[in-house]
């Protein structure tokens, strides 16, 4: 697939955009002005999606847990101008580290980490001046869960990854960004339990993140005063301390 010339719109390329997070990316770039790549799994929300975001929006049903998955999604960006990528796409798995699967593990290994390394190094490769990189972590990047220990550590992989590629590019006009979000409620994790004011939509996600992307002064967004209060803590107490209190949670 490549994006026919006569377009002149910017085109922006999201993973995971089926659900959540990236059909809120989608969604929200589609109204700014971008020519949306929407990438996921499932084809039927994929068309679902292009449909309703308007004329001349693509889609690629990609699984990007497999490497056929990313080496199609890789040629997309290689063939394609993209101005934007975000790789929002990824997967978690709460449980025992001993309990959880093997294979489970080291599919979070793969999409989390290795998709996204593989699609950052394809778009920045070709990228230019004014271009942007957005990788989607997680505020468990600072204080890991002993429940969701393997994605924690994917998500401190994001977050170190994202900020080295923000030094390495700073002066080139090229912007890179981590966006940390919290808890999001989302259809398959509405997170009704939890205290309002650590819970955002995805719509507030992608709002705080693309008000830090325009500013480009910084490696790292935390949406919302709960959530950047808890990543401080994280940094600032004994480490000892913030994990037995999630390890208590």
């Amino acid at each position: 697939m490549t994006i026919p010339p006569a377009d002149q719109r910017p085109t922006a390329l999201v993973t995971g955009a089926g659900a959540g997070i990236g059909r809120a990316f989608a969604r929200r770039l589609a109204q700014d002005g971008y020519r949306v790549i929407a990438v996921a799994r499932d084809p039927d929300r994929l068309r679902t999606l292009t449909a309703r975001l308007g004329p001349g929006h693509e889609h690629l049903a990609a699984d990007l847990a497999t490497g056929d998955g990313v080496r199609r999604t890789a040629e997309l960006i290689a063939g394609t101008r993209v101005h934007l990528l975000v790789n929002n796409a990824g997967t978690a798995a709460t449980g025992p580290f001993t309990t959880t699967p093997l294979e489970r593990a080291q599919e979070m290994l793969q999409l989390n980490c290795h998709a996204l390394t593989a699609l950052s190094h394809a778009f920045l490769a070709r990228a230019r001046p004014g271009d942007a990189l957005l990788n989607v972590s997680s505020t468990l990047a600072y204080a890991p869960k002993p429940d969701l220990a393997v994605y924690s550590a994917t998500k401190a992989y994001t977050t170190s990854l994202t900020e080295a590629l923000w030094a390495a590019h700073r002066t080139s006009g090229i912007r890179v960004l981590a966006v940390c979000p919290g808890m999001t409620a989302t259809d398959s994790q509405p997170h009704r339990d939890a205290p309002a004011a650590l819970v955002h939509t995805p719509d507030q996600v992608v709002t705080a993140a693309l008000r830090a992307l325009r500013r480009g002064d910084r490696p790292t967004a935390v949406p919302g005063a709960a959530n950047r209060l808890f990543a401080l803590a994280a940094r600032i107490l004994p480490r000892r301390r913030t994990l037995s209190a999630l390890a208590r949670d």
